[in-house]
């Protein structure tokens, strides 16, 4: 795992910045997911290989797994909340989410097998043979599982979004019997500026100085009032994705990036307006040997 992969990891471990996440994409901003009402959970899903030659579990583990105990319509709802950190494209991601999806379903249907027969051994439930047999009650409820890819990228994710997508055949006689899975997907270029107001954390911030990296000048940051307190583990995720070099006062937990950015810029255009300078003396000196010749 890259340095990357483990900092974007860390960053989106914390329970504000998971629910600023799927607010933003599940509720368009709107604060119905708390933090506070989010419980983290094992990220190790296990899938048991088929065959005769199965012998032991294969572990997959995700990225970020967080329980969702919220009320939506005055009724109690639990969601499972997956998250997957990207920095490249990954072009099977409609698989792999598929894959981590369906053995958190697994999960649950076991898990209810095994509770159902610790509670057989002193006769407290009464499965019927159906029952037994898929060790799950025809009345159990899977909880939902929403899995949600966060590309820090700032190219267009150019890969399948959907299982479809990855097929080599396009009869729409055959595709009806095949269900579909697509990827629900952050991609920081397809996010205008004035979405990016709907970031309540500076997970917006982060992602929206991706989008606009490779700008030729920081225009773009003024205004912008978001980037004048911007914390600092996520400057530094800035500053390692984008390579861009934000610094501010090493004893200062929040950054004003639109300060630090403007000053990064004007430091190297001088830096730069220095070297061509000196590249002018030398290409000077160089031909005035040669006129000496």
């Amino acid at each position: 795992m890259g340095k990357i992969d483990i900092a974007t990891k860390q960053y989106m471990s914390h329970k504000n910045i998971i629910a600023d996440a799927f607010n933003f994409y599940v509720y368009d901003g709107v604060q119905i997911i708390k933090p506070e009402k989010l419980q983290k959970i094992d990220t190790a899903e296990f899938m048991m290989p088929y065959g005769n030659d199965a012998k032991a579990a294969v572990q997959k583990i995700r990225d970020n797994l967080m329980l969702w105990e919220g009320v939506t319509d005055g009724n109690a709802v639990y969601v499972v909340l997956g998250t997957e950190n990207q920095d490249k494209i990954h072009y099977a991601m409609a698989v792999k989410n598929m894959l981590y999806d369906s053995l958190q379903y697994a999960k649950q249907v076991e898990e209810a097998k095994s509770s159902y027969r610790n509670k057989n051994k002193g006769a407290a439930i009464k499965l019927s043979s159906e029952e037994f047999l898929s060790g799950f009650r025809k009345q159990d409820k899977l909880m939902p599982v929403i899995t949600l890819v966060v590309y820090f990228g700032d190219k267009s994710w150019d890969g399948a979004k959907s299982i479809h997508d990855m097929f080599c055949v396009n009869d729409g006689h055959i595709l009806k019997y095949i269900p579909d899975y697509k990827i629900n997907l952050i991609e920081p270029v397809k996010v205008s500026d004035n979405e990016y107001e709907k970031f309540k954390t500076d997970l917006g911030s982060v992602l929206q100085f991706i989008k606009h990296q490779s700008d030729e000048d920081g225009s773009w940051i003024k205004g912008k009032h978001r980037f004048e307190s911007v914390e600092r583990e996520a400057v530094e995720l800035i500053n390692m994705i984008t390579g861009a070099n934000i610094a501010g006062n090493e004893k200062e937990e929040v950054i004003d990036v639109c300060r630090a950015w403007e000053n990064s810029l004007k430091k190297a255009k001088d830096e730069g307006q220095r070297e061509g300078r000196l590249e002018g003396v030398r290409e000077g000196e160089i031909h005035g040997r040669r006129e000496g010749k």
